[in-house]
C-alpha cells in the first residue's frame, strides 16, 4: 500500500470526522440539519459542475434508468446527512457518527433479505456485538440518561448510508462514470435541499455574524464534503475499495476524538466499550465482504 493513499484515506477521514466541530458552531446562530445538509451538498455540486465543466463536459451525459439511480443516491445522501447531524445535536457526535457507521450492518440484512446472500454465523457475530454496542452507547445498559430521539436519528442516518451504498453499487456495476454519477447525486441532493430546508432563511441566521458564519459554512462545505471525497477517490486509484472502505473505520473514531478534544464531550467507560464493539462489527464485515 502506498503511503500517499494511506495518508489520503486518514486526511478524508479527519475531514469527515469534522463535521461534529461545524455543527457545534453554527447551530447556535439557528443553523438546522437540513440547512447545513444543503451547504454540504452544494458545496460538493459546485466542486463537481466547475471540474466536469473544465476537464470533460461529456461527463454531462447520462441516461434515464442512470439518472434515476441518481436520484435515489442524491436523496439518500440528503437523509443521511440530515439524520447525521441532527442526532449530533440531540445526543453527542461520538453517538451519531458510531450509529450512522451501523450502515453495514443494515447492507448486510438486505443482502441476506433481498439479495439471497447466506446469514453466516460471523454475520451472526456481528450483529449481535452491535446490538450490544448500540445498547452500551445509549445507555440503555449501565442506567445512563440518552435521549431517545437521537438515537432515533443515528439509526435512521445508518440506514440511509446504507442505502447510499447499495445504489452507488449498483451505479458502478452499470458502469456509470463515478464523477458522473456524483455529480447528479449531489444536484439532486441540493434540490431536494432546496425544498425542505427553507433556504431563505439561511441569510437571517447568518446575518448578525457575518465574518464568523460564512466562512464556517464555507469550511464545513470543503472540510466534510470536498476535500474528503477527492482524497479518498485518489486512495482508490492504488489501493482496492474493500481496503479503502475498512480504512475508513477512523472516521468515527477521529470524530470521537475531536468531539472530545475541541468539544468538551465525555466519553465514559460503558459507551466507549459500545463504540468499540460496533466499529469491530463494521471492520470484520467489511472485511468479509473484499
Amino acid at each position: 500500500m502506498k503511503k500517499s493513499a494511506l495518508m489520503c484515506i486518514v486526511a478524508a477521514s479527519i475531514g469527515w470526522g469534522t463535521s461534529g466541530i461545524f455543527v457545534d458552531c453554527l447551530t447556535p446562530f439557528g443553523l438546522t440539519s437540513l440547512h447545513m445538509t444543503f451547504i454540504r451538498s452544494l458545496a460538493m455540486l459546485l466542486s463537481m459542475l466547475v471540474y466536469v465543466l473544465i476537464c470533460d463536459r461529456g461527463l454531462f451525459r447520462i441516461s434515464y434508468s442512470s439518472l434515476i439511480l441518481t436520484l435515489g443516491s442524491g436523496l439518500a445522501f440528503f437523509g443521511t446527512a440530515s439524520c447525521y447531524f441532527y442526532s449530533m445535536v440531540k445526543s453527542s457526535v461520538s453517538t451519531a457518527v458510531v450509529l450512522m457507521y451501523t450502515a453495514p450492518i443494515f447492507v448486510m440484512i438486505y443482502s441476506v433479505l433481498f439479495l439471497g446472500e447466506k446469514l453466516t454465523k460471523v454475520k451472526n457475530f456481528c450483529v449481535a456485538i452491535m446490538l450490544l454496542g448500540c445498547c452500551l452507547v445509549s445507555g440503555i445498559i449501565g442506567g445512563f440518561r440518552f435521549d431517545a430521539v437521537g438515537m432515533v436519528f443515528g439509526l435512521l442516518s445508518g440506514i440511509c448510508y446504507s442505502t447510499y451504498n447499495i445504489l452507488t453499487k449498483i451505479q458502478m456495476k452499470k458502469g456509470i462514470n463515478p464523477i458522473t454519477a456524483n455529480l447528479y447525486g449531489f444536484l439532486f441532493a441540493s434540490a431536494i435541499g432546496a425544498l425542505t430546508a427553507n433556504v431563505v432563511q439561511i441569510p437571517m441566521c447568518v446575518a448578525g455574524n457575518v465574518r464568523y458564519t460564512i466562512p464556517i459554512m464555507m469550511l464545513l462545505g470543503l472540510c466534510t464534503s470536498v476535500m474528503p471525497y477527492l482524497c479518498y477517490s485518489y486512495a482508490l486509484k492504488t489501493i482496492p475499495a474493500g481496503t479503502a472502505s475498512s480504512l475508513a473505520i477512523l472516521e468515527p473514531m477521529s470524530a470521537t476524538l475531536l468531539s472530545v478534544a475541541f468539544l468538551g464531550e465525555n466519553l465514559l467507560p460503558l459507551p466507549a466499550v459500545g463504540i468499540a464493539l460496533i466499529l469491530s462489527s463494521v471492520f470484520i464485515l467489511s472485511r468479509q465482504s473484499e
